[in-house]
């Protein structure tokens, strides 16, 4: 009976376009829409910061040395203007906070005195760091004209530069690429997945109790000599069902963008996602997410069960999405790692077991109990539904 109610509801969520959407459609797509996105602004920005001409204001005189310092640096370092402001100071900072110019500069008025008395030249850049590219282009800019410097000096001074340098240090990464991955994007995934899984479960877990009171066939269901028991478990089932399609569909999504659309450019990066997206992972994950969706369908339940209409249950459900999303994103955080502490707290203990199941340093033992932490808030949350759904005021309006 509860296979026969099963198949019963889950034909008719199937039958619904918006579920059908949630389910399937949008995560199938949110991963090859999401990385093509991210990569082309990415790229455009790029290109475009390095492209830009960027309009410098001086205090001084183009003429001046630093000034022609900067004017040798090759054109491949990213095109730039020089406009003298003859000392008016005012004009140069009301024209940079106007936008008129990119950036101001300003520079000791003996410079060249200074630098051939060996002096230290003071030099000021003024930039607005929101502007992507902009302090990047000037710390290259600074970087050649100091060596150039630094090597005259050497020069007139007659010091042998290899011996200034007593050390040469060498900083070595440890981490592999997998778990820099881990680190970095790891947190990102399940956070994804579990927004998925909690959309995915939304809508049929409203239209399956609220919607069928609304629509007066609870009642006619009720009514079969099926115990109520069953017919929670046999919708149930359908709420999970779709909260876990919608995260494999999302998998599926990622795992196509990947292996067959060609949208991260760097190679390295594609072979080191694709060595961590084997099926023994994949396994762990949806393992970790079958108690999650459960856990997730019992809490949307009890709301559904409770509320006297659609509108009424989405307008309560909706917001608890944020209450679940904030542990997810806790888990971005650097610092937090897998422990006994973090492994009992529900859905944190998702996405740091999944951080590091990707990194590959899983500690197995942290695992088995952020599983059965799980467990553990997944059956409450079906009491609380069984305890909803057994309440006559709840069922009839």
């Amino acid at each position: 009976m509860i296979f026969k109610i099963f198949r019963k509801e889950l034909k008719e969520t199937i039958r619904d376009r918006k579920t059908l959407l949630i389910m399937v459609a949008i995560p199938l797509l949110i991963f090859p829409i999401l990385i093509n996105v991210v990569v082309n602004v990415s790229s455009s920005f790029s290109e475009s910061a390095g492209e830009k001409v960027l309009k410098i204001g001086i205090i001084g005189d183009t003429n001046d040395i630093l000034i022609q310092q900067l004017n040798s640096i090759p054109a491949s370092f990213g095109p730039k203007e020089f406009i003298a402001y003859n000392g008016d100071s005012l004009k140069l900072f009301n024209d940079q906070k106007e936008e008129t110019i990119d950036l101001a500069l300003w520079y000791d008025s003996g410079f060249q005195d200074i630098l051939d008395g060996l002096g230290t030249a003071n030099i000021l850049w003024a930039v607005d760091q929101t502007n992507i590219g902009y302090s990047e282009r000037i710390t290259g800019y600074m970087n050649i004209i100091e060596a150039e410097e630094r090597l005259k000096r050497y020069d007139a001074l007659g010091i042998d530069e290899q011996k200034l340098q007593p050390y040469k240090i060498t900083y070595q990464n440890t981490a592999s690429d997998q778990q820099m991955l881990g680190e970095l994007a790891g947190g990102i995934l399940p956070y994804i997945f579990i927004a998925f899984g909690f959309l995915g479960c939304m809508y049929p877990a409203i239209d399956l109790f609220s919607g069928e009171k609304e629509r007066g066939t609870i009642e006619t269901l009720l009514t079969t000599p099926v115990k109520r028991w069953k017919i929670l478990i046999g919708k149930m089932l359908v709420v999970v069902l779709s909260g876990l399609m919608a995260s494999c569909c999302a998998l599926i999504g990622l795992f196509v963008s990947i292996e067959f659309l060609d949208l991260i450019p760097d190679p390295n990066l594609t072979t080191v996602v694709s060595k961590i997206l084997t099926i023994p992972i994949i396994i762990k994950l949806f393992a970790l997410l079958l108690p999650l969706t459960v856990f997730f369908a019992g809490i949307m339940i009890p709301i559904s069960v409770y509320t006297k209409s659609f509108k009424e249950a989405q307008s309560i459900i909706t917001p608890l999405n944020i209450v679940v999303v904030l542990p997810a994103m806790l888990g971005l955080f650097p610092g937090i790692e897998l422990n006994y502490i973090t492994a009992c707290v529900p859905i944190l203990n998702i996405v740091l077991t999944t951080k590091s199941l990707i990194a590959g340093n899983i500690d197995y033992i942290l695992l088995s109990l952020s599983f059965i932490v799980m467990i553990a808030v997944a059956a409450v949350a079906v009491f609380v539904s069984f305890r909803q759904f057994g309440k006559e005021s709840n069922i009839v309006n």
